[in-house]
């Protein structure tokens, strides 16, 4: 799962201060090609790539937007500047502001900046331009606080070996994607504030929209995918008409923009949040805000008691909550392909005391209250291992499973398209439980680029049928293919019976528990105001 480092963000700090307004990695226009270096032109100019040892081609650190600096810092993404002659797109651009604390994320870039609006595409060997090949846009994970297109569990050479076009981006982060304020709005012509990053997302799409058939890609067959705020990402696009006809499917691995907790924030609280930030680190008007330099609203951002920002209904990306975007139907109508793993969090999230049938009861009692009894029909804790069964299941449900549902359930009620819904399974090496985050190198073929385990065979079987599914849907919007056992639409029966792929060395359709979170859903929605 995302591990929070000790200490993680002022040591990382330290790193940022070397970083500048503007990026270092800015890469020589006009440079000499050369030989067997694969070059494709873009409505930006030239880019120069890589060929990898595969035969998989190789770019790294195109701008799809201008650098959001000064003036750009806080506005949505701008057009970036074109150049002459040829681009270097051999190594990725800078990551977007941001402290390290996650120690399972592996960059392969130099460092932060606020210049870091840059994407990176991996073609085919055999692609040639207009080849009408699929394609894969991959949103990273990370709480909308940290996470980088140069991840090394998102490397696209594995999935661009089967044919497919694989584009990962970077988007701003915490108090640079996400900052909302009433003189934000107010010179807005959108009247809006916040949600930038989520800008940032969209412009890439635009960006493959109007480029990716000069690397072999169809722009008809996009398929956009992401983790945990890369999944709520992915249900964002959807919601919003920003996005709309920039892409044919959509794939969501633990997250959506759906709340066990009330409400998305409105813009007008998120403003408040943004003047409290700003009277505290004594920058009362955006032009002072906008003069801080990125290293110093990085760290003050970072300090205790500070507000912390993330998506909300500016009015503009989001021109209503998204709940109710996907109540009236309004929502992007693609196939969607979601799920969630079996342990997203742990009991210990919910108590200290090792889980008993006492215990549990405690929990259940102090979380639903006179709900309390009813919980305990679908968290039962008759013994000690199914008291612990239950506080994962519960913990993970709180924590992102119930919003991954609730997705799954109104797009497949409201959009007349297929749904298919995936329990993951397999714990890695060592591990008990499937964490959060634990399937994306399976899903993505990236196992090799992780040496922090010792995959085995199993796990080499698990990681070549998900990424096989993976593939298969991203090309055709259905998952299922020849040798995978069969994988059925997740729409509700005459029974009601919802039927879900069990990923694990054996994968296997299952019954999903819908009592659960249909009790959930009556439990959340009694306690939202």
């Amino acid at each position: 799962m995302h591990t929070v480092l000790p200490g993680g963000r002022r040591s990382w700090l330290r790193l940022a201060a070397a970083a500048t307004v503007l990026s270092s990695h800015t890469f020589a226009a006009g440079a000499q090609t050369r030989t067997g270096a694969p070059v494709v032109r873009t409505t930006g100019g030239a880019v120069q790539g890589l060929a990898l040892s595969s035969g998989v081609r190789a770019f790294r650190g195109i701008p799809f937007a201008a650098p959001p600096v000064r003036e750009l810092r806080w506005k949505p993404p701008q057009p970036a500047a074109t150049w002459q002659g040829v681009r270097l797109a051999d190594r990725f651009a800078d990551q977007c502001m941001q402290a390290r604390i996650y120690s399972d994320m592996m960059f392969r870039n130099a460092g932060v900046s606020e210049d870091c609006l840059y994407l990176n595409v991996w073609a085919p060997a055999d692609a040639r331009p207009n080849a009408a090949l699929p394609v894969l846009v991959y949103f990273y994970g990370g709480g909308f606080q940290a996470g980088d297109g140069s991840e090394l569990r998102y490397d696209g050479e594995s999935m661009a070996k089967r044919g497919i076009v694989v584009v990962t981006m970077s988007y701003r982060l915490g108090v640079f994607g996400f900052f909302s304020h009433p003189e934000l709005t107010a010179e807005s012509p959108q009247h809006a504030s916040g949600d930038y990053g989520l800008m940032d997302q969209t412009a890439a799409l635009r960006w493959v929209r109007d480029n990716v058939a000069r690397f072999g890609g169809d722009p008809a067959k996009v398929t956009i995918a992401g983790e945990s705020a890369g999944s709520m990402s992915v249900s964002a696009q959807m919601a919003s008409p920003m996005a709309k006809g920039l892409f044919a499917r959509a794939i969501g691995e633990s997250g959506a923009v759906f709340s066990s907790s009330g409400p998305m924030a409105t813009r007008a609280r998120t403003e408040e949040n943004g003047v409290r930030f700003a009277q505290a680190v004594g920058a009362p008007s955006l032009a002072a805000l906008r003069a801080l330099s990125a290293t110093e609203l990085l760290e003050m951002a970072g300090r205790q008691g500070m507000p912390r920002f993330g998506v909300n209904v500016d009015g503009y990306f989001f021109p209503q909550p998204p709940a109710e975007i996907y109540a009236a139907g309004k929502q992007a109508r693609v196939p969607l392909l979601a799920g969630w793993n079996t342990e997203e969090s742990s009991w210990r999230s919910l108590t200290a005391q090792s889980p008993t049938p006492d215990s549990a009861r405690a929990v259940l009692a102090r979380v639903f209250g006179e709900r309390a009894g009813d919980a305990a029909q679908v968290y039962p804790a008759g013994s000690a291992a199914e008291a612990t069964q239950s506080l994962v299941d519960l913990a993970s449900d709180r924590f992102i499973a119930y919003s991954t549902w609730k997705w799954l359930d109104t797009h497949a009620a409201t959009s007349a398209q297929p749904v298919y819904r995936y329990l993951y399974a397999r714990p890695r090496p060592g591990a008990h439980g499937a964490v959060h985050s634990a399937e994306i190198e399976y899903a993505l073929g990236n196992l090799a680029t992780n040496h922090a385990y010792a995959w085995t065979p199993d796990d080499e079987k698990v990681s070549a049928a998900m990424q096989a599914y993976f593939a298969n849907f991203i090309k055709t919007g259905d998952p299922n293919g020849a040798g995978l056992p069969a994988w059925p639409v997740g729409t509700a029966g005459p029974n009601g019976e919802v039927q879900r792929l069990r990923i694990d060395v054996e994968p296997h359709a299952e019954a999903e528990p819908r009592a659960r979170y249909r009790f959930l859903e009556r439990a959340f929605t009694s306690a939202q105001p």
